[in-house]
């Protein structure tokens, strides 16, 4: 089976009111006048606001505020859009969030909540829309991950292993549902002009009450000044979310789509040239840990609970 055009699409994008969610809305509601999209989000408010400007844009939409973390919500968002479009053709899993903080330090209610957004979320809804697409005879599944899905990065270890699974999900899934004319990608954006790091900083925060009193203070100061560092390499939302719009609609789509200025070459270096021990060391300057190292060398012990 040939997919239909985009514009004759129904096309189901999570974590949609904001960022690269809501610049794919727009893209397409602007570029395939008529296309169906369901939009979903937690935050009801801003989702109706995008939504109406999609509306605005031609598009057809509807929106259904949800939380992905509770992955019993998956079957019902399906059904919701069942009963008014008839169909799906597309899912886009853009849901998920960063929280920056050594895998140490991390509560485990903040880990399961990371999962279960980023993770567990995504596969509620992978396993509810399979069966629709394989009625219908094919369709598409593109899972937002990132370059740290291929890369872990100290202080963001919790996020990597949560894109790792989504990157592994994916090549499984891709696999599987071929026969069915089911195709999977993976969308692997870098820096992005989005609330991400400051999300990112504001989950740390509320699961660390303390960082400052940690082993870990120096890479905590670090990382005030992350977004400042990589913000001449972000990309905005709309830049990324054309590349998801490539996902959608090439029609031999690409296992991964890299979203990242000079991504390509940067994941070479790190995984099959460069030594492990120099890509090791090289996060580690760029995260604090260097410091942390420093610190600690000086001044054994100071702020270690266990000491």
């Amino acid at each position: 089976m040939t997919l239909p055009s985009l514009s004759q699409q129904v096309i189901l994008i999570t974590g949609a009111s904001a960022g690269i969610g809501a610049a794919l809305a727009q893209v397409l509601a602007q570029q395939c006048s008529g296309v169906r999209l369901v939009l979903v989000a937690r935050r009801g408010d801003r989702l109706e606001a995008v939504a109406e400007g999609c509306r605005n844009a031609g598009a057809e939409v509807l929106a259904l505020p949800a939380d992905i973390a509770q992955p019993q919500q998956a079957k019902l968002l399906v059904e919701k859009t069942l009963s008014v479009f008839e169909r799906i053709d597309a899912l886009v899993n853009n849901a998920g969030y960063g929280q920056m903080g050594p895998v140490e330090l991390i509560p485990t209610a903040a880990v399961e909540r990371q999962f279960a957004t980023n993770v567990l979320g995504p596969i509620a809804l992978i396993q509810a829309v399979i069966p629709v697409m394989r009625r219908q005879g094919g369709g598409r599944i593109v899972n937002i991950s990132s370059i740290g899905g291929r890369l872990a990065f100290p202080m963001g270890g919790l996020y990597s292993a949560s894109k790792f699974a989504l990157e592994g999900l994916s090549d499984a899934l891709r696999m599987e549902l071929e026969p069915f004319k089911i195709r999977v990608s993976v969308v692997e954006p870098g820096p992005v002009t989005t609330e991400f790091f400051a999300v990112a900083r504001q989950q740390g925060e509320v699961a660390i009450a303390h960082p400052e009193a940690t082993p870990y203070r120096a890479a905590f100061a670090n990382l005030e000044n992350l977004a400042q560092q990589t913000a001449s390499r972000a990309w905005t939302a709309e830049k990324t979310a054309r590349v998801v719009l490539r996902a959608l609609s090439d029609r031999h789509p690409r296992p991964r789509y890299i979203a990242a200025t000079g991504g390509a070459v940067l994941l070479f270096l790190m995984t099959k040239v460069l030594p492990t021990r120099f890509v090791d060391r090289f996060w580690q300057r760029f995260y604090g840990i260097d410091r942390v190292m420093q610190e600690w060398q000086s001044h054994p012990r100071v702020g270690d609970p266990s000491g």
